[in-house]
């Protein structure tokens, strides 16, 4: 149950910019499992691929709800409420970085010169995040579907999904950035809502994703098994310049862009509840590994 809220709560981190799915499932606890499943079922022996199976596929199922949910509805509460949202992706982030800290002090714990990696992991998310804000009419315009266009979307779709996986950086915003945000999106409520018109763009991004996703996994794994105190530091890096990507977010809505977010706009009730939203999911978490503590000694 927690593999599937986990998936539905990265969706709705998926859906819009600011927020990468990969930072719930660090948060959650199964960023770990969730790069070795991806793995295993395209490299991983029978019972690897089982396992593996079994366990996306509960995070499809909650991935596959929170996307729809998203696109058919949160969209336009994402739009009108922005700011209040925004709020609380800050409190999901500062809440989860000193949770990250405390799971990893192993790896992190004496090795400071590894900080350069959290320098380096903001400085990415902060960059990508002052490209998007010096772009103007990024997402606006009607798609063409040309062999060319194709080509580009596919590309976007494999540098989209290598975001998503990684914590701290949001797919979204890159979507942003190529200009394709509304595209994706649109296409996607089209299919959910039968109108198939829309369909090879959705087939051909999707192919992209996947191809993105094996690729990209396959680096993530080498350096969380080699190198992991570097990952993680990095990691680290990504959330951390997440929160100058949440503030900076309402300047990217298509529709109605806003200024960036200052005292007067930000929430502390909502920043609150993210915050407590974060800490419910640690303590279901715990309460979840205390409770199959017993049948694995079994």
């Amino acid at each position: 149950m927690l593999t599937i809220i986990g998936g539905f709560l990265m969706a709705l981190a998926d859906s819009v910019p600011g927020v990468s799915g990969g930072t719930i499932a660090f948060i959650m606890g199964f960023y770990d499992e969730f790069i070795d499943s991806i793995s295993h079922l395209v490299k991983g022996t029978k019972e690897q691929r089982k396992k593996a199976f079994f366990f996306l596929l509960r995070v499809g199922i909650g991935w596959v709800a929170g996307m729809a949910l998203a696109v058919l509805i949160l969209t336009a509460v994402f739009e009108k409420n922005i700011y209040l949202i925004s709020s609380m992706f800050l409190g999901f982030v500062l809440a989860a970085i000193p949770i990250i800290v405390i799971e990893e002090k192993k790896c992190l714990k004496g090795k400071y010169y590894n900080l350069i990696f959290t320098l380096i992991g903001c400085a990415i998310v902060v960059g990508i995040t002052l490209l998007r804000a010096n772009m103007d009419n990024a997402g606006t315009g009607e798609f063409k579907f040309t062999l060319g266009s194709a080509v580009y979307l596919f590309v976007c779709g494999v540098l989209a999904i290598s975001a998503m996986v990684l914590p701290g950086i949001s797919g979204s915003t890159l979507l942003l950035i190529f200009g394709l945000y509304m595209t994706v999106i649109g296409a996607v409520k089209s299919v959910l809502t039968f109108d198939l018109r829309a369909l090879p763009i959705c087939i051909v991004f999707g192919l992209g994703v996947i191809t993105g996703a094996v690729g990209i996994v396959g680096i993530l794994k080498k350096c969380l098994s080699r190198f992991r105190s570097q990952t993680i530091y990095l990691v680290m890096g990504l959330m951390l310049g997440s929160l100058y990507a949440i503030v900076r977010g309402p300047e990217s809505l298509d529709k109605n862009p806003q200024p960036a977010m200052d005292i007067h706009t930000f929430s502390i009730i909502f920043f609150i509840i993210g915050i407590a939203v974060i800490l419910g999911l640690q303590l279901l978490k715990s309460l979840i590994e205390k409770k199959n503590k017993p049948q694995e000694k079994a």
